[in-house]
């Protein structure tokens, strides 16, 4: 007599296939993000520091000063990127702060960022060198912006795909802050291409709305706080 089979509890035939010792990892299986966080940190932290190979000492130590201030094409070009990869950073943890599991696609998505986010130095020493001579300085005004507008949907992008159906969101973040983050995303996509059109057309003036946004991405996002720090900061005080 054939034995009857066990009905399959609907919980149970919606996990994940056990992955056998050794065996390949399926493709939608999710992961603890902190190895993304740590590895994207370690990008990032070797690219804001390569910002500062490209200025380089004057050659005429006799008029050290005027040599050090005709640099300015370098100080500017590295304060600006510094901040901006400075903001990648912060807003890079803001995210991951909210990201429970990375699967593969959250890991690929991230690989593409911190593609871009290491092609920054680049970009930093040609708007740096076209300023310095005086040529080229729309062109390398617009590829800085678009270097940082790809950043900038791939943050969209990323931010998009873990909060569709909250199925990579941890329980800390609510709907509202969940969309206030990606109204911010969202505008930085807006802001960059006003000062890539405006660079493409006056080079300072592009600069200037670029730097702008500097400015105000470093207020801080409403509901960017998980709950439970803040239930946490409400014990203390009471």
């Amino acid at each position: 007599m054939l034995a009857q089979r066990r009905p399959v509890p609907e919980a149970e035939a919606m996990t994940e296939p056990v992955q056998e010792p050794g065996g390949p990892t399926p493709f939608g299986v999710e992961r603890d993000p902190t190895r993304v966080v740590a590895f994207s940190d370690a990008v990032i932290a070797i690219a804001i520091t390569l910002l500062v190979l490209d200025i380089h000492p004057p050659h005429d130590t006799s008029r050290l000063a005027h040599g050090l201030l005709m640099l300015w094409p370098s100080y500017l070009a590295y304060a600006v990127t510094f901040m901006l990869i400075g903001q990648v950073w912060a807003n890079h943890h803001i995210m991951f702060d909210h990201i429970r599991s990375a699967d593969r696609m959250v890991l690929f998505l991230n690989t593409v960022l911190l593609m871009d986010i290491a092609f920054l130095p680049f970009a930093a020493s040609v708007l740096a060198e076209a300023f310095r001579d005086g040529h080229g300085q729309r062109t390398a005004v617009v590829l800085h912006g678009i270097a940082f507008e790809c950043a900038a949907a791939l943050f969209n992008v990323i931010w998009w795909y873990a909060c569709h159906d909250r199925r990579l969101l941890a329980p800390t973040i609510d709907a509202a802050g969940a969309k206030a983050i990606g109204r911010r995303f969202r505008l930085a996509l807006a802001w960059l291409a006003v000062g890539i059109l405006l660079g493409a057309l006056l080079p300072a003036l592009g600069v200037a709305v670029i730097s702008a946004f500097i400015l105000y991405y470093w207020l801080p996002i409403s509901g960017e706080i998980a709950k439970v720090q803040r239930r946490r900061r409400r014990g203390h005080r009471t």
